[in-house]
């Protein structure tokens, strides 16, 4: 574990506005900096960057936190990782005081890393070098992909043969452990065998957003079986939150907007090599809520690519259930269906670049999938989308779909345009809580806009939001102390001690006594304090607050909201403190109890 005490002397000695100002582009507006904000797409600026208080904030999408935040989320580094980062600048080291299984994990992970590196090297090697790469190469050609767009996502050639990673290395145990940690071999024990795990395949190396190779995906070349192989699941891969091709469409623009989602490595290869480079595949998964939240922390719209069979439908019925609680003001997801026979690799050679592009710009809109989805499955059923009982069974399976969506904007924009398909009101369209009844399997598909054949059978019935999220009211003195933690200086550590009713009062109290102990001095100290959810929601909250005073007179109005709680919290005490004495025997009280009565029943009798 790296000593707070080192952590709060790097922040006390980082100005915020110099990491970030590295990687966006800030303009001096008042005491604060804005640009546009990093973490979402956007037009005008929402992130502001405080000097004063050494935190950011993003009005848009809420992002906010310290500069190691902001170097974690930016740079997707780990909490070390950024501390390393932070302490280089300065020219400091670490102090190296983990525990001796922290530091023999970070040693594994750093080992995994480089025993990968040394694997993608090889296997781009082989590609040039060895005897049967012509087959990889013809498999290539045939697919259109020139040597530059080869080199651009680094492909290679894992060689038939069972031994070639292992190739002397029989003797160095710790090098064999390395290439089983990364998911490189495999260990038959029961046999005695260790093996490549890809052989006569070509070569993904699949990159995390640093560029670092974290796995691979092996196409096999013939017929031999599985035809796509992915390493396994390590320390340093998590399928079903990396996206093959996200670092290098990043890489490629700077102003990346949105990214097309489609289901396999060559698919994005081919669209990169016809000018199209910000597709990225899931790797063997539906889309997941991690994957959704990544992408949408580098662009504002994602579009969804299917075949435009059954399988295809459920895939984009179950993408759209994900994407649809994500889909807060600024964001947009559209479903992009290919005609039969076609995947992405050959539309593109078949229609051409230019095509292709008009084809993804005429991809569905959120309420255009939902609505004919809908629609159909009403049809389905012998009901009529149009006449008044259909528009009601419209109503009542499209709104808990829209109800999953946050509130803003875009969603009164959904019920908007459900109101106008069935003519009812939006007030009472947001009384409509019925669960989404299950479709019956379709005889036949209906048309979607661009005139694509689609099979709808057996798309995924829809799953019962939750309904328990509520606005979150925050304290404006809890928000003021977070704004200006000094404040905490007004009132005496025994009045914060008192502070117990509810959640905000007892944070109100964490982060006053943190203050006195020289703990917590900054709102980028408090975010960096309280990381679990619970907490960072009323902190999150409070960058948000608009105090009811002009700043000069914050100190006022914290002085006043304190004094009112200090004063109820001392009365009900009080009271308590009474009613326990008027318990006791007169026999029991002491001198001084019988002080407190009398002053008390006096005080009754004055009022």
């Amino acid at each position: 574990m790296i000593p707070p005490a080192f952590i709060d002397d790097l922040l006390a000695r980082t100005d915020i506005v110099d990491i970030i100002e590295g990687r966006v582009a800030l303009k001096k507006t008042g005491q604060n900096y804005s640009g546009l904000c990093p973490f979402h797409q956007e037009k005008s600026p929402s992130f502001s960057v405080s000097q004063e208080k050494q935190f950011y904030y993003c009005f848009g999408c809420q992002a906010s936190g310290s500069a190691l935040k902001f170097l974690m989320e930016f740079e997707r580094l780990d909490f070390v990782s950024a501390v390393e980062s932070l302490a280089g600048r300065l020219g400091l080291a670490v102090p190296n005081d983990r525990s001796p299984s922290d530091q023999q994990a970070t040693q594994k992970r750093k080992a995994t890393f480089d025993v990968l590196e040394e694997a993608k090297e090889f296997y781009k090697q082989q590609l040039k070098d060895h005897p049967q790469r012509q087959r990889a190469v013809e498999y290539l050609k045939g697919r259109g992909l020139t040597g530059q767009i080869a080199a651009k996502f680094e492909i290679g050639y894992a060689p038939p043969g069972w031994q070639h990673l292992l190739s002397g290395q029989s003797e160095n145990e710790a090098k064999v452990n390395q290439l089983l940690s990364a998911g490189l071999i495999v260990d038959q024990k029961a046999e005695g065998k260790r093996y490549d795990r890809f052989r006569d395949r070509v070569m993904f190396p699949i990159r995390d957003l640093r560029g670092r190779t974290i796995a691979f995906g092996g196409r096999v070349i013939g017929d031999g079986k599985p035809k796509y192989l992915n390493s396994p699941e390590t320390e340093v891969f998590h399928k079903g939150q990396e996206l093959y091709g996200l670092y290098e469409a990043r890489k490629s623009s700077n102003k990346l907007a949105r990214l097309l989602v489609v289901e396999g490595y060559m698919d994005v290869v081919a669209l990169a090599q016809n000018g199209i480079t910000f597709a990225v595949a899931t790797l063997g998964t539906a889309t997941s809520d991690d994957h959704i939240q990544r992408m949408y922390r580098v662009v504002s719209e994602i579009v969804f690519c299917f075949d435009g069979d059954g399988a295809g439908l459920r895939a984009a019925w179950k993408a759209l259930l994900t994407v649809l609680p994500h889909l807060s003001d600024g964001r947009s997801a559209r479903f992009m269906f290919l005609p039969a026979g076609e995947d992405p690799d050959s539309l593109v050679r078949r229609v051409g670049s230019q095509k292709f592009f008009e084809l993804i710009d005429q991809a569905q809109s959120v309420s255009d999938w939902l609505f004919t989805k809908l629609t159909h499955d009403l049809t389905e059923q012998g009901i009529d989308a149009q006449d008044i009982a259909g528009k009601a069974a419209l109503s009542n399976k499209a709104m808990p779909l829209i109800n999953l969506m946050p509130d803003g904007v875009f969603r009164q924009l959904m019920i908007d345009a459900l109101s106008e398909a069935t003519g009812l009101a939006t007030e009472r369209l947001k009384d409509v809580t019925v669960q989404y009844e299950p479709s019956i399997e379709p005889s036949a598909p209906p048309q979607i806009p661009s005139g694509q054949d689609v099979d709808y059978s057996d798309v995924p019935d829809y799953l019962e939001p939750d309904h328990d999220n509520l606005p979150l009211a925050i304290d404006p003195a809890l928000a003021m102390l977070i704004l200006q933690p000094e404040l905490a200086f007004v009132f005496p550590e025994a009045d914060y001690e008192i502070l117990m009713q509810n959640e905000q009062d007892q944070l109100i109290k964490e982060i006053a006594l943190g203050v006195y102990a020289e703990q917590l001095g900054s709102p980028g100290e408090i975010l960096a304090k309280y990381a679990r959810q619970s907490e960072q929601r009323y902190i999150k909250k409070a960058f948000e607050y608009k105090p009811l005073l002009a700043k000069e007179h914050l100190k006022d109005e914290f002085i006043g909201r304190m004094q009112k709680k200090i004063h109820a919290y001392q009365k009900r005490s009080a009271e308590g403190q009474i009613s326990h004495l008027l318990s006791k025997a007169p026999s029991a009280l002491t001198e001084a109890e019988r002080i407190l009565l009398r002053n008390h029943f006096a005080r009754q009798s004055s009022s």
